[in-house]
């Protein structure tokens, strides 16, 4: 029976890399907690607002061309 491991990952210090992975990966900042909750409120909530209100107008749209009735809930 052949057993099969999964490989090796690398070094936490490659050549020629001086910063080790857990320096590379540290915990966000509250500066860049708060930069990225504003990001999220006042540049993709509104975009993603938009997207889904213009998707379902189209979806209406769409339904009048073909059916030509709105669709009845």
């Amino acid at each position: 029976m052949v057993v099969l491991r999964p490989p090796v990952p690398p070094a936490c210090r490659p050549s020629g890399d001086k910063w080790t992975m857990d320096e590379r990966h540290q915990p966000a900042t509250r500066t860049q907690e708060l930069r990225a909750f504003l990001f999220l409120t006042i540049v993709t909530a509104p975009i993603l607002a938009v997207a889904v209100v213009g998707g379902y107008g189209f979806f209406i749209w769409m339904y009048q061309l073909i059916t030509g009735t709105l669709p009845s809930g």
